[in-house]
Parts: structure tokens; C-alpha cells; sequence
């Protein structure tokens, strides 16, 4: 399993269009065959960084997603969207596969 976190500098001022496009990818990802974790805006701290993880086996059923994800309408749509606004200024991506597994129980 890999989980990509991608890292936006987003326009502080237009913050809420960035959670717009976040509502639709919560539609999208999942859609496409990635395990959404979430996309999360600033609330404390730096204004202006944003992030967006998901899940997938592999790095072969990323290249399969990213295809199903650039097919669908709405994820089509969300890009326009993105590039129309302009309130990324900057995006990238990292993959991790995790290492702390398996985890202990939680205390109650």
C-alpha cells in the first residue's frame, strides 16, 4: 500500500474555493478506486498550506486512478476549476508506504 500526500500552497485569501475543489475530490477520489483520507485546509498556523492523502495499492494502480480520475466528469470539471480560479499557486506530491504497522491497541 502507498499513500500520496499532496502539499498545496494555497491563496489564503481564496481559501474557500480550495474547499469547494476539496468537496469534489471527496466525490471523485473515491470514485476513481482511491482510499480518501481527506483533503485539509488551514485553520491554525501557516494560512496558506493545504494537503490531500489517499491510498493505493500500488504505484501501478496510481497510474490506473490518475486515468480514471482525468475520465471523470466531475474530476475534469474540479480541475478546470482549479486552473480557472488560480487559488493554487503551487502543488506536489510524496509517496509513502507505511512503516509503523501493525499498530497496538488504543487506550480506552
Amino acid at each position: 500500500m502507498i499513500t500520496c500526500i499532496i502539499t498545496y500552497d494555497i491563496d489564503p485569501n481564496r481559501r474557500e474555493l480550495f474547499d469547494e475543489y476539496a468537496r469534489n475530490w471527496g466525490q471523485a477520489i473515491p470514485r476513481s478506486g482511491a482510499d480518501l483520507f481527506g483533503y485539509f485546509s488551514p485553520h491554525e498556523g501557516c494560512a496558506s498550506t493545504a494537503y490531500g492523502i489517499y491510498s493505493l495499492p500500488s504505484l501501478a494502480d496510481y497510474e490506473a486512478y490518475r486515468a480514471r480520475l482525468a475520465a471523470d466528469p466531475l474530476g475534469r470539471e474540479n480541475y478546470d476549476f482549479a486552473r480557472r480560479e488560480g487559488f493554487i499557486r503551487h502543488e506536489s506530491r510524496l509517496f509513502l508506504r507505511r512503516s509503523s504497522a501493525p499498530h497496538g491497541k488504543q487506550a480506552a
